[in-house]
């Protein structure tokens, strides 16, 4: 049973009217093996994913202190503890570098963790989730764990030519047999398989924005991740490095917090891009 503290931040994040999420993604100088222009203007990046819809932001502490002063009082904070050591000639070796203390004197609603289940340090992996997750419920503190595959720059078909939904779905529910409140996972292929992977971890479950795609195909995703039982997405680089990341923002809100058709938010994207 969830604390009532989890149970007051889960209620932020999480639109209760809707039982719906947006969470933009601005945490990737903490992950990404280069730097993403999109990041420079942190505080125009929160202020178009904002306007736009999205409720949720993932940030790592530092770049929290520089955009605090564009949050409304409706906006959630959560805290990436993980970076990736990305220089490393051992992949997809993720590194802790925060705590769950840290995060609540901060004022973040959740803490995250990106979750790779390949490579040397597998076990301590495993232990740093498990600390993780035992930390949050000793102190109210939700925690969203990233099951996805273990690197976030590969394109998808490749990842899943490699990994598959078999790595998956075994990342999502060892997540939450450890203590994850929320589960950020890829898009497996079809609303089928995130289907069963919804089924397999029964917590709320997100799809992770991935790569760079096409406006159509990223909606068409979501649209399909919202049908099957998803509760939204977590979107980076589709948001801060599109040409307008306040309308890439409203569509992903329009299908995932109105339920509107992907069809439809698409044609109010393009309206809008048109006017240039």
């Amino acid at each position: 049973m969830h604390s009532l503290g989890k149970e007051f931040r889960l209620k932020r994040l999480i639109r209760e009217e809707s039982n719906s999420s947006v969470i933009c993604a601005l945490d990737h100088g903490m992950t990404s093996p280069k730097f993403l222009g999109g990041l420079r203007d942190m505080k125009a990046r929160v202020r178009e994913a904002q306007e736009g819809g999205a409720n949720v932001f993932m940030l790592g502490k530092g770049f929290a202190r520089l955009v605090v002063d564009e949050f409304r009082r409706d906006t959630s904070f959560t805290m990436l503890l993980s970076a990736s050591a990305a220089g490393s000639p051992t992949p997809n070796i993720i590194v802790n570098v925060g705590q769950v203390e840290e995060a609540l004197r901060l004022g973040a609603d959740a803490v995250v963790v990106y979750v790779a289940l390949t490579g040397e340090n597998e076990p301590q992996m495993i232990e740093f989730l498990a600390r993780i997750g035992g930390e949050c419920e000793r102190l109210g503190m939700p925690f969203i764990a990233e099951a996805e595959f273990p690197s976030a720059y590969a394109t998808l078909d490749s990842l899943q030519d490699e990994y598959g939904y078999e790595y998956l779905v075994r990342n999502s529910r060892l997540c939450v047999e450890l203590g994850a409140d929320i589960v950020k996972t890829n898009w497996p292929g079809s609303g089928e398989l995130f289907g069963q992977i919804v089924e397999a971890t029964q917590v709320p479950m997100v799809v992770a924005g991935g790569t760079l795609v096409s406006d159509k195909e990223l909606l068409e995703r979501m649209e399909a991740a919202m049908a099957a039982g998803g509760v939204g997405c977590s979107v980076g680089r589709n948001i801060f490095e599109h040409k307008n990341p306040f309308a890439m923002t409203r569509a992903l809100a329009r299908v995932i917090h109105e339920r509107w058709a992907a069809k439809d938010a698409l044609q109010e994207l393009e309206e809008e891009l048109a006017k240039g």
